[in-house]
């Protein structure tokens, strides 16, 4: 019996890496897809200089993310999910801004890491917690209490 468990238990901690792995890559690709190729900042008529990205950009990164954060989450790999994206978007940034010869980079990566951290933190525990209710099913009428699953 122990040993079966003890399978069990690896075969979690397999899954969940493997949600954190393809998180990670669905980052880096989503980030080279909606970031990567814009380089081009823009000079207005007062000299001043934005960009690279446009919002659009980074809402469309922000929204293609959504889905397997959500997706993880659904599944119950909330932790992977947080962890890889934050690891998948960090590493995208750093290997896309390290060139700067200030080294402020630096800053902007820490600030993409927290905020990834931050947002799909937020997002997986929201979505964790919707999926929860739903599946303790409706609580009985006037008392607030979930009925319990068999096999609990």
């Amino acid at each position: 019996m122990g040993h079966e468990g003890t399978i069990r238990g690896q075969g979690r901690t397999l899954r969940h890496l493997v949600w954190a792995v393809v998180t990670a890559a669905v980052a880096v690709a989503a980030w080279a897809g909606w970031l990567g190729w814009d380089q081009h900042r823009d000079t207005h008529a007062d000299g001043s200089t934005t960009g690279p990205y446009e919002v659009w950009q980074v809402a469309g990164l922000v929204l293609t993310l959504l889905v397997p954060v959500c997706w993880a989450a659904i599944r119950r790999h909330s932790v992977a999910a947080v962890a890889g994206t934050t690891a998948g978007l960090t590493a995208a940034a750093w290997w896309d801004w390290s060139d700067d010869s200030s080294g402020l980079f630096a800053i902007g990566v820490a600030l993409v890491m927290l905020g990834t951290l931050a947002g799909t933190a937020v997002v997986s525990a929201g979505v964790a917690a919707a999926t929860r209710r739903r599946a303790d099913g409706p609580p009985y009428a006037g008392t607030g209490s979930r009925l319990p699953h068999a096999g609990r």
